[in-house]
């Protein structure tokens, strides 16, 4: 790695740029309470009409002959093709069939194939592979669902990294397709009952506005096999609240519906009726301001995990017969780790715990008596494979320098067996390490961060970092491997992750310290991190990346705007940037319990306004850092107009000479199912950016 200059044209100068003109209407302002919004960049919104789509032409022709000038972009596809070349393998599960199925990826294909064996470690066959449903494989596999006698197979498929899914059915023993085809399907699973299953759909969007219109009347369908889509009967609608989620669950004995709904509060209700005759609505829980996930149903007992009482979670069960809070009983109680989840094996328990950022497994006993913690190998995140009907239990551990390994679990032995473990192109692992620091925010609260670096890098305020962090939506960032962020170390980068309040690391209690009216808090946590990098001398404000999706493109941009001084590049991925109008489309709606919207007081809007990226842009000459926006021409979950109005808003202020590009993928979405081949080329013009843009010539050691 050589340090070509960190000030000047070698880093990327936007004087020569120019800039395309977007599509405006200075005479587009909104009124919020009394308050006067300006949004010229309203046409934007309409990403099917021709002036916007010529604009994205030239903004990506402009992206595209800025990146081909960077003599290092050829070498850094390469190496990441390299890093990605090795062999993946999911978690094996034992179906009704008697046989293990495991997702498997040989290296370089775009997306993982299904195989099926007789035993572990045996001889396996392609269940179902879907790069051969694409030419280029945008079409996910995004969900299996196997009828519980074993005899067919549902699965769903998006395209183009879309949310919206549809859903086949195949026999399970010759694999044949079936005629069965479901369309306009979203957040669903098949829930498998008699001669059919249960799923939930939106009705078919207006043509053309497939990707961009709010979604409103979620319903649930009861599809018979053998019939067509139009004969589906609706199980479950609630016209009363047009915005909400509407999710099926069938235990395994198909003799109960559980309905669970989402979209208002920052839970679930959850009502259930028997199947058996026509039996009315029972309500466990009428509202949605409490997280409550069903595990299974035993002997007409319903297990299930609440943070009802208990803002880091316990486990409860009721009986079926009369589910109501007053005859829930409690197995688990809340404890000082953030309850994940529970899942059976056998008559035994297994409860995955989170505990400052990093997963904890532990058995127990039907009746709520902790036995034993399966031990890990560092901080990490774990996933398990088991079932209530057989002993045998599945694990994959992965962390920042652990690849994705697979083990099975003795309960009687209490001893871990190692299934596969991945070999990333010779690397040694443990060439790198992992550390994790507690650094003070602007309120005096401690935030945990993990470093990962080189061994034998010096703290001497001259290493480039690479910040992330996301902050929202009860998500907490556990450890991961990534052979995209290999490059960045290997080449003597620091990666820094952060755990923001607003995600679930410490459960409810810090999710709600970053929402609404405290979303400031999530803002000033990663500006902290920044400083207690540069502090700690691990770093400099010239050699700072942040790089953050979704609501991390928001921390981005939103983080830019209160602290330009204090990062040299940033990286806002398919972000949410108009805080002002967000909810309007798609399912933007169902992101008020975190963030509030314009409409709900003057207080709200004022606040909103007073972070929104798109509207808080500087326009005085203060220097910006380089900004390389990302987003998706078929995101129909963060819709492109996000970064389109806050990237022509960028290129249209006056920010320094740091250029400020938007690079707009085609044929994908918010992220979910994307191509191996997409991500190689996404990876490879974000670090050309990042590095060109720091002075460093990564092939230069």
């Amino acid at each position: 790695m050589a340090i070509l200059s960190l000030l000047g044209t070698s880093c990327g100068s936007n004087k020569s740029l120019s800039y395309p003109d977007a599509p405006k209407d200075e005479s587009v302002v909104d009124e919020y309470f009394g308050i006067s919004v300006a949004d010229p960049y309203r046409p934007l919104e309409d990403d099917t009409c021709e002036s916007t789509l010529e604009w994205v032409k030239a903004e990506n022709t402009l992206t595209q002959n800025y990146l081909s000038q960077i003599k290092f972009r050829d070498s850094i596809r390469n190496r990441l093709t390299e890093l990605n070349n090795y062999t993946k393998s999911g978690i094996p599960t034992k179906e009704k069939d008697g046989k293990y199925y495991f997702y498997e990826n040989n290296g370089l294909q775009n997306q993982s194939v299904l195989y099926r064996a007789d035993s572990i470690g045996g001889d396996k066959e392609v269940f179902l592979d879907p790069n051969t449903l694409s030419d280029n494989g945008t079409v996910a596999l995004t969900g299996v669902f196997p009828s519980n006698d074993g005899k067919y197979t549902a699965y769903s498929v998006s395209r183009n990294g879309s949310d919206w899914t549809e859903i086949y059915v195949m026999d399970t023993k010759t694999k044949q397709l079936l005629p069965d085809h479901i369309e306009w399907a979203k957040f669903t699973g098949a829930e498998w009952a008699g001669d059919g299953f249960y799923y939930s759909a939106y009705p078919r969007p207006e043509e053309g506005k497939e990707f961009s219109n709010a979604n409103e009347n979620h319903q649930i369908y009861y599809h018979k096999l053998g019939t067509p889509q139009s004969a589906d009967i609706i199980a479950y609608e609630d016209k009363a609240n047009p915005l909400h989620f509407h999710t099926a669950l069938v235990p395994e004995s198909e003799d109960y519906l559980f309905v669970i709904g989402a979209g208002e509060g920052n839970g679930s209700s959850v009502m259930v009726k028997s199947l058996k005759g026509n039996g009315d609505w029972k309500i466990m829980e009428p509202s949605q301001d409490y997280e409550i996930n069903i595990v299974d149903v035993v002997d007409g007992t319903v297990y299930f995990t609440t943070n009802i009482d208990a803002p880091k979670g316990r486990l409860m069960s009721a009986p079926l017969a009369n589910p109501v809070r007053s005859s829930w009983k409690e197995l688990i109680p809340e404890s000082d780790g953030v309850l994940k989840g529970m899942q059976f094996s056998g008559d035994k328990m297994l409860v995955t715990y989170e505990k400052d950022a990093s997963d904890h497994v532990y058995l127990f006993d039907k009746n709520g008596k902790q036995l034993t913690e399966i031990q890990l190998p560092t901080y990490g995140s774990v996933a398990l494979s088991s079932s209530k009907k057989n002993d045998e239990i599945f694990y994959s551990f992965s962390s920042f320098t652990y690849p994705a390994a697979i083990y099975s679990y003795n309960k009687e032995t209490g001893e871990s067996k190692l299934i596969k473990e991945p070999n990333v192109n010779g690397l040694d692992m443990a060439d790198y390490v992992t550390e994790q620091v507690f650094y003070p925010s602007t309120d005096g609260t401690k935030v945990p961060m993990f470093i990962t670096y080189k061994k034998g890098l010096k703290k001497d305020g001259k290493n480039p970092v690479l910040l992330y962090g996301y902050g929202g939506f009860n998500i907490s960032l556990t450890p991961g491997f990534s052979p995209n962020r290999i490059l960045w170390l290997e080449n003597g980068g620091i990666y820094a992750q952060a755990n923001l309040r607003g995600g679930s690391e410490y459960g409810e209690e810090w999710h709600q310290a970053g929402t609404k009216m405290n979303k400031l808090n999530v803002f000033n946590d990663f500006i902290s991190a920044a400083e207690y990098l540069v502090k700690e001398n691990w770093t400099n404000p010239e050699l700072i990346t942040i790089e953050g999706g979704s609501n991390g493109g928001l921390l981005v941009g939103a983080t830019v705007n209160l602290r330009p001084d204090l990062f040299r590049v940033a990286i806002p991925k398919v972000g949410v940037m108009d805080m002002m109008r967000y909810h309007l489309f798609t399912i933007g709606w169902n992101w008020a319990s975190d963030y509030g919207t314009s409409a709900d007081s003057k207080e709200m809007a004022e606040y909103l306004r007073n972070y929104s990226p798109i509207h808080n842009i500087k326009n005085d000459g203060t220097p910006y850092p380089a900004i390389m926006v990302t987003t998706a021409d078929h995101d129909d979950r963060v819709v492109p107009a996000h970064s389109f109005k806050y990237a022509a808003t960028l290129q249209a202020a006056d920010t320094g000479d740091a250029p400020k590009l938007i690079r707009i993928d085609s044929n994908a979405g918010h992220g979910a199912g994307k191509p191996l081949a997409k991500v190689v080329d996404e990876y490879t013009d974000v670090y050309s950016f990042i590095y060109h843009n720091l002075g460093i010539d990564p092939t230069e050691k």
